[in-house]
């Protein structure tokens, strides 16, 4: 009796032909087409099909992988004793409606996506800024690969040990702060971090002060912990501390250049709420975003410096060097550090190494400081341009200074709605971002302008368009 050829089913787009060919007889063993004991041969099948041998062997050998075939000694490929489940007589075209979990729900409540847009000059926030050393990145990167062939090195869950040491000496050289490499954890990011925290120290029934307006990426990574999230007014002076509660598990704070008002929390606020940390039993998570890009004068020396068991720093390299690394640290007590390296492994063992180290070989060649130099003389001079123009064009309006970060506030007329003004920009080409998206209560009306990504001409045009907008 000569062996049984299905037809060959119709290609699935960007599908192999092995791949097609498996599937042909998959579908074929499960709906019994092709019986248990069925001899195949990869000739036969292959001249049926059009296909080469190998083509044909690849998916047998798959398929005896799968379970499906078996090689009897000196005599063949047959198909394998079942039973096998009969394939969907039609093809299922959803997934199942498995409910999602508290916490899934919580993560995407409020989440809403940005329509995609083409913008002539595009203001909004979250714009790479273009800075990415790539050659010195490549050599420091090169570097540590070949090293790392010759290596047996295990990162741990704080990352590797020669990085720390970078990191901790960065930071109390440029920084001042209070670090040693025990108390450094390696991080993919601010973000991750924030994650990290809030499931650690987070949960229904617990409490976390925010600052309003905020960060939207702290705010929702700890309120899918289903704590309770209270916000608080920022001003000229940063945070208030007036009306915080008596108690709360963490407190999330942009202190050197608070998101997205860039006020500077003042000595005094700095005091009070350590004072209130203290009492309420709560962290500080102190968010130092824009440390390396304060474009006037020297920044203000982190909070952590004067609480190291008190405040836990987070830093991230995603700005100053470029988003695609997810780099990123945290400084925190080593007890803290403890029970988040035991944690950690949940989501994942440790950074990537290599660029770990590359990292490393950046900070203590002198290649990180060189790039940031030259890195905020083009910046300090995008923000002069951005602010040169508003002045000449909108001179009815009072930006706030660029002291530090990669955009600018705009107040607006207290007539002004927001919504109508982005709308309006929109209309003539302008991507612009308000205050009112980083916020719960209503905040006076403000424009956010992105800068680092723009050339001088770009902001001058951008500027020009919005006087038609707004004068």
């Amino acid at each position: 009796m000569a062996p049984r050829t299905p037809p060959l089913l119709p290609a699935l787009p960007g599908e192999p032909q092995h791949t097609r060919a498996a599937r042909t007889l998959r579908d074929a063993v499960q709906r019994g087409d092709l019986p248990p004991a069925e001899r195949l041969g990869a000739r036969s099948l292959a001249r049926a099909w059009s296909m080469g041998r190998a083509t044909v062997q690849d998916a047998l050998d798959q398929l005896q992988a799968e379970g499906y075939l078996e090689v009897r000694p000196q005599s063949g490929t047959y198909v394998a004793s079942g039973p096998f489940a009969a394939a969907a007589s039609t093809p299922v075209r959803h997934p199942p409606a498995v409910p999602l979990s508290s916490w899934a729900v919580r993560a995407l409540s409020g989440q809403r996506a940005d329509a995609p847009a083409q913008y002539q000059v595009d203001f909004r926030i979250g714009q790479p800024a273009g800075l990415f050393p790539s050659g010195l990145w490549a050599e420091a990167l090169a570097r540590q690969a070949e090293q790392l062939a010759q290596l047996t090195l295990d990162a741990g869950e704080l990352g590797p040990l020669h990085t720390r040491r970078a990191i901790a000496g960065w930071l109390s050289r440029e920084r001042g702060a209070q670090v040693t490499p025990d108390m450094v954890m390696l991080t993919g990011g601010t973000q991750s971090a924030l994650d990290l925290l809030g499931r650690t120290w987070l949960e229904p029934g617990r409490t976390a002060v925010v600052e309003d307006p905020c960060y939207p990426g702290a705010r929702r990574a700890f309120a899918a912990t289903g704590a309770a999230l209270v916000p608080a007014g920022v001003d000229a002076q940063g945070l208030d501390p007036a009306g915080l509660p008596a108690s709360a598990s963490l407190l999330y704070l942009t202190p050197g250049c608070q998101f997205p008002t860039t006020a500077t929390l003042s000595a005094s606020r700095r005091a009070q709420l350590l004072q209130w940390a203290e009492a309420a039993g709560a962290f500080i998570i102190e968010d130092d975003y824009a440390a390396d890009f304060h474009h006037t004068a020297r920044p203000p020396a982190p909070l952590q410096a004067q609480a190291p068991q008190q405040v836990i720093l987070l830093g991230t390299f995603s700005q100053s060097l470029a988003p695609a690394l997810r780099s990123g640290y945290l400084v925190a007590p080593p007890e803290v550090l403890d029970v988040l390296a035991r944690t950690r492994p949940l989501t994942d063992r440790h950074p990537p190494t290599l660029d770990a180290l590359a990292l490393a070989d950046f900070l203590t060649s002198g290649g990180y400081g060189r790039h940031l130099r030259r890195a905020r003389t083009q910046l300090a001079h995008r923000a002069e341009v951005l602010e040169a123009a508003l002045h000449a064009e909108l001179p009815q309006l009072s930006s706030r200074p660029v002291r530090a970060g990669l955009h600018l506030y705009l107040p607006l007329p207290a007539t002004q709605q927001e919504t109508e003004v982005q709308d309006r920009a929109a209309a003539m080409g302008v991507g612009v971002s308000g205050v009112a998206e980083y916020s719960v209560n209503a905040q006076p009306p403000a424009l956010l302008l992105a800068f680092a990504h723009l050339t001088p001409e770009q902001l001058r045009e951008g500027v020009r368009l919005l006087k038609r907008v707004l004068g």
